[in-house]
């Protein structure tokens, strides 16, 4: 994915994760992508995919809209240009602030797939989600999806779980449900406050690593930012979603979380790199063209190279880059590998395996307990909607089979 104005946003998200990523870049307060690093980016990251491939190109940031439309239209322009013919499409994370119909033209011309950002009603989007200037910023994304719905513009909802909004899942879900939203992703919020070490460098969440800090069974409170969800709680969150929209919604509106359980039960691709065995596919180019292994991993430490210097396709294939990917699988803990939900699970995101296991191991997820209730709670049901669409049948007959699941 590209972030082509850095960690600039026009928003002050309290749970914002890249905000701090501009502390990277002290010699400009302002960052955006140049012609030269947009050029280098397109044609490297069409290089980079065998001929046959479609070419998904993802913009992200900060706020990607800061780019101005201008941006954008070079950009499907040099597509064009250095794709010759190739299959391209374009997905774009946005908080919506900017959006206006002349963004969704745009889009809808050029069939981009929008990533909305979006919590909730009104008192718990603006719990944490207010502008640079502290004001609430609910119903501008309102105003945002409304135009997106009014061109036809594909748009999903991406609505992160925290310490507010984990403990009302039937509300937001019914709330998004009633906006007539038919995609969804569920985003846990999990950061640790910083150490000694990553505030001497300018940051102000914890950075990945830096060992173990809890174990299972004692969850430190004080290490945990006060607005990230509690591990129990996602778990507990995501599956009271789940039985509303297995009783109403399957084949109808799609929960990605569930999307994503479903396709590694079926043992098919589609899962969230945060839910598969490895990863270290998903760079991150910064709008001077850094890249990096992960968005969640934008630290010194993790710089691969400039692109302007070197090819994606060099820097994916770099010992560096092959180990971070291979890692997330070779550094399971003993818990996870023996675990029944290994396959649904694969351990979570690297970033948050910060506590020990039960044995005293390290590298278990912070979110296990969640992942496990969520997985363990699902299965059967999963199994159903696998055996029906093996048979050729529509996914919403799960709903007449509901009450036979939970009495076996």
């Amino acid at each position: 994915m590209a972030k082509p104005s850095g960690a600039d946003c026009n928003l002050d998200c309290d749970y914002c994760f890249y905000l701090e990523k501009a502390t990277l870049y002290r010699e400009k307060r302002r960052h955006r992508m140049e012609q030269d690093v947009l050029e280098a980016y397109i044609r490297n990251y069409i290089d980079s995919h065998p001929a046959s491939a479609e070419v998904a190109f993802t913009w992200q940031g900060g706020e990607p809209t800061l780019m101005g439309l201008d941006f954008y239209r070079e950009a499907v322009e040099l597509q064009a240009r250095f794709g010759a013919g190739r299959k391209i499409s374009n997905s774009f994370q946005t908080n919506g602030l900017l959006i206006d119909d002349h963004w969704s033209q745009f889009f809808a011309k050029h069939d981009f797939l929008i990533g909305l950002s979006l919590d909730g009603p009104a008192d718990i989007h603006d719990e944490y989600r207010v502008t640079v200037g502290g004001h609430p910023s609910h119903a501008l994304v309102i105003r945002a999806l409304e135009s997106l719905k009014a061109h036809n513009v594909r748009f999903n909802i991406l609505a992160c779980v925290n310490r507010r909004s984990s403990q009302e899942p039937r509300r937001i879900y019914n709330y998004f449900r009633d906006l007539g939203v038919e995609f969804i992703q569920f985003i846990p919020v999990v950061e640790r406050v910083p150490n000694s070490a990553d505030e001497a460098m300018g940051f102000t969440l914890h950075s990945p690593g830096g060992g173990v800090i809890m174990t299972a069974s004692h969850r430190c409170a004080e290490q945990i930012t006060r607005w990230s969800v509690l591990a129990d709680d996602y778990g507990k969150f995501l599956n009271a979603i789940f039985d509303l929209w297995l009783t109403k919604d399957v084949g109808r509106i799609y929960v990605m979380n569930f999307e994503w359980a479903l396709a590694n039960y079926m043992g098919q691709p589609g899962a969230a790199c945060h839910h598969q065995p490895t990863c270290g596919r998903g760079v991150v180019v910064e709008h001077n063209g850094d890249v990096y292994s992960c968005d969640h991993y934008v630290y010194p430490d993790y710089r691969l190279g400039n692109i302007k210097e070197e090819t994606l396709a060099t820097l994916l294939q770099t010992p560096e880059q092959v180990g971070f990917g291979q890692d997330k699988l070779t550094s399971l803990p003993k818990q996870c590998r023996e675990c029944k939900m290994l396959k649904g699970c694969w351990g979570g995101c690297p970033k948050h395996r910060f506590i020990q296991a039960n044995d005293g191991e390290p590298g278990l997820n912070y979110l296990c307990q969640g992942y496990y209730q969520f997985f363990a709670h699902t299965a059967p049901y999963l199994r159903l909607i696998s055996d029906l669409i093996s048979q050729g049948r529509s996914p919403r007959e799960i709903a007449g089979a509901t009450l036979l699941v939970v009495k076996t």
